[in-house]
């Protein structure tokens, strides 16, 4: 080994540490983007089931958030007509997991899903 080669690897190394880490935070940041959109129309079906029997916004949002998925700050929506046998329109809206030094990407991002369900009548 030649005097001058010493520490080539560590300096190597040193240069594309940060990059393969960005990198790798970015993979993860939109690992938990695909599973928060998952997340959202997941809520948005049990939104929209518990609309169905009961067309009132707080049975809907306790439905979205006890879903399971990690919406805990999840907002829910109900438009249309909420009497029995009217088309009732479901929209569940949440803000997507940001990963720091990586999270600004998805900063302005909104998952939005909407589902439009025939409210049930008595019986």
């Amino acid at each position: 080994m030649v005097r001058a080669e010493r520490g080539q690897a560590t300096v190597e190394l040193a240069l594309a540490l940060p990059v393969v880490l960005l990198a790798l935070a970015l993979v993860v940041q939109v690992a938990l983007l695909a599973r928060d959109r998952v997340a959202v129309v997941h809520a948005a079906r049990a939104a929209a089931r518990a609309a169905v029997v009961e067309p009132t916004v707080g049975a809907a949002t306790r439905a979205a958030r006890s879903s399971g998925g990690a919406l805990s700050a999840a907002s829910v929506q109900l438009d249309g007509d909420s009497m029995p046998g009217g088309l009732l329109g479901v929209t569940v809206t949440a803000r997507p997991t940001a990963v720091p030094l990586v999270g600004y990407v998805v900063a302005g991002v909104q998952l939005r899903e909407r589902l439009v369900v025939l409210v049930e009548g008595p019986g």
